[in-house]
């Protein structure tokens, strides 16, 4: 007699067809990473197809780990995942690009590249991901401008904080009055009106600088490192100051990583 077939439906196993066709490849910069249960970690990446991308990575804590440095923050990897219900499951990864190794021995470039990723991950957690990819590129190019030493790191910081408000939507007026429009030399710099203003907006106890800082954070901005190179301490100072104060203002939080500009 012939044994009956067993028709009752077989689970896929991880290695099956199934698995691996439902799983997608990405590529991204690693944000932050967090501890889940005994060997997990949550990774935060951002990418320049999917926007920000919060995975598990299961078992990258214990020493065996097939992960290795891969999902450090700051490294540029490669990443296979199979999407869940939650959160999505990291299971293979590659480096392109190890600028977390590069920087750990680099205390003002590691700072720096830990004031842009906070910032990246605050500015992308809810945006759609054809809009967070103008933010993937420019935090990309700045990190791996801190790994050459492209410019002093905190200059690098700055004029990445800057970029990444103007693509938020929140770009600041360095030319013009903020409120009014009046073309022309400003000095009264306003954190809440969003950049300069003349001497009818101006409210009481805005902050006046030189023409110098004015200077200094249209190039921090256009990217004219010649003017920046140049610039003084003192100039220096102001111009983070204000970046750091018109981030937290839009965002409406302290970012712990920013207390690095407070040393600057």
């Amino acid at each position: 007699m012939k044994q009956q077939l067993n028709n009752t439906p077989r689970k896929k196993s991880r290695g099956s067809g199934t698995y691996v066709s439902q799983s997608y490849r990405t590529h991204g910069i690693i944000l932050r990473t967090y501890k889940l249960a005994e060997a997990d970690r949550i990774i935060v990446l951002l990418t320049p197809d999917r926007g920000q991308i919060r995975a598990v990575a299961k078992g990258v804590r214990r020493i065996s780990s097939k992960f290795g440095s891969t999902l450090e923050p700051f490294m540029h990897t490669r990443l296979q995942l199979v999407p869940r219900r939650n959160l999505d499951v990291i299971v293979q990864t590659e480096t392109i690009h190890p600028y977390g190794i590069m920087l750990t021995n680099d205390y003002d470039s590691f700072g720096a590249a830990s004031a842009m990723v906070e910032t990246a991950e605050q500015l992308t957690r809810d945006d759609d991901p054809a809009e967070a990819a103008p933010q993937y590129r420019l935090l990309h190019g700045a990190i791996a401008a801190l790994t050459r030493r492209a410019a002093a790191p905190m200059m690098l910081l700055t004029s990445y904080l800057l970029r990444a408000l103007t693509i938020a939507g929140w770009a600041p007026t360095f030319q013009e009055c903020s409120k009014c429009g009046l073309a022309g030399h400003h000095n009264w710099l306003s954190v809440p009106l969003g950049g300069l203003v003349c001497d009818d907006c101006a409210p009481p106890q805005t902050p006046y600088v030189t023409d110098d800082v004015v200077q200094l954070l249209a190039a921090l901005l256009a990217g004219d490192w010649s003017t920046v190179d140049v610039a003084p301490p003192g100039q220096t100072r102001q111009a983070t100051s204000f970046v750091a104060q018109y981030l937290q203002y839009h965002l409406e939080k302290n970012l712990q990583s920013l207390s690095v500009m407070d040393q600057g």
